[in-house]
């Protein structure tokens, strides 16, 4: 089970890392867009409406990632003092009546968009020679599939964890930072720190 779980994992890992260097081609379309308009007079009418598909497609398909990584906003403030039981409980009833919902509603009506637009060859009217928008649509599904096995695997995770009282483990990408093996590293052992919080938090007539 937690190799199929690993695996999904990897899946939202590999997806968002591919469609993470749209940034670049999106950052490269941006300056050449602004060079182009503002120094050669020469600015491109589609440039706004490929813009949007390549931040559309980035940030769609970065949702399976981000929810494989833990790393969507919730309310930490408490969440994340309560015990793992109680965090799995309330993740469980929150999949079943909010997000199983919405992501199958997306991934059925993106199917429906997408399956549509390919049909009509369509293009975006916002320009005379709009560029075409079928590809970006086919992404709505995808991302929306992508998403919803994601969040089945979270839904085990969930039942993992109020059985056996901690959370299985998830695939690794970009750790956060090891303060311990930072400390070793640099040599700074847990009586230092003290005695620089204490340097800095004691009034400066007492430090001389």
């Amino acid at each position: 089970m937690q190799k199929l779980l690993l695996a999904v994992d990897k899946l939202s890992t590999v997806a968002g890392q591919l469609f993470s260097w749209l940034i670049v081609a999106l950052t490269a379309l941006i300056s050449w867009e602004v060079f182009s308009r503002y120094v050669l007079d020469n600015p491109h009418p589609w440039a706004f409406d490929v813009m949007s598909m390549l931040y559309g497609s980035l940030f769609m398909m970065a949702g399976a990632y981000t929810l494989s990584k833990n790393g969507h906003v919730r309310g930490d403030v408490l969440y994340g003092f309560f015990p793992p039981r109680l965090q799995a409980g309330l993740d469980l009833a929150l999949y079943f009546l909010f997000f199983i919902p919405g992501v199958v509603a997306l991934a059925w009506a993106g199917y429906n968009f997408a399956s549509e637009s390919w049909a009509i060859n369509e293009h975006s009217n916002i320009t005379a020679d709009g560029p075409p928008v079928y590809p970006f649509k086919a992404i709505i599904p995808i991302a929306g599939a992508i998403l919803l096995a994601q969040g089945l695997v979270e839904i085990v995770r969930c039942i993992v964890c109020l059985k056996e009282g901690e959370w299985p483990s998830r695939g690794d990408d970009v750790a956060e930072v090891d303060i311990e093996k930072l400390k070793e590293q640099v040599h700074v052992k847990d009586e230092d720190i003290a005695k620089l919080d204490e340097y800095v938090t004691k009034p400066k007539w007492s430090q001389k």
